[in-house]
């Protein structure tokens, strides 16, 4: 939205209870970098979700190993 504003508009800044002016250029460059720091934390986020979801996996499928393990088990002490 800042783009779409000329040159000479006015642009506010909230600080605490008060509305400060401040320049064009400055608030664009502020908001760019916002949006660089939000999108380097999606990426480093994603990676560590896909890092768990691995984690996840691998132990969903340990979990399913010594539950077949436990029913053999006790199948083979069933028919003893």
């Amino acid at each position: 939205e800042l783009d779409l504003l000329s040159e000479d508009a006015n642009v506010f800044k909230l600080i605490g209870p008060v509305l400060v002016k401040q320049d064009l250029a400055e608030a664009n460059a502020n908001v760019r970098k916002r949006i660089e720091y939000i999108s380097a934390e999606l990426k480093r986020l994603e990676g560590t979700l896909q890092d768990m979801e691995g984690k996840q996996n691998s132990k969903k499928e340990s979990v399913l190993k010594l539950q077949q393990k436990i029913q053999a088990l006790q199948a083979g002490k069933a028919k003893a």
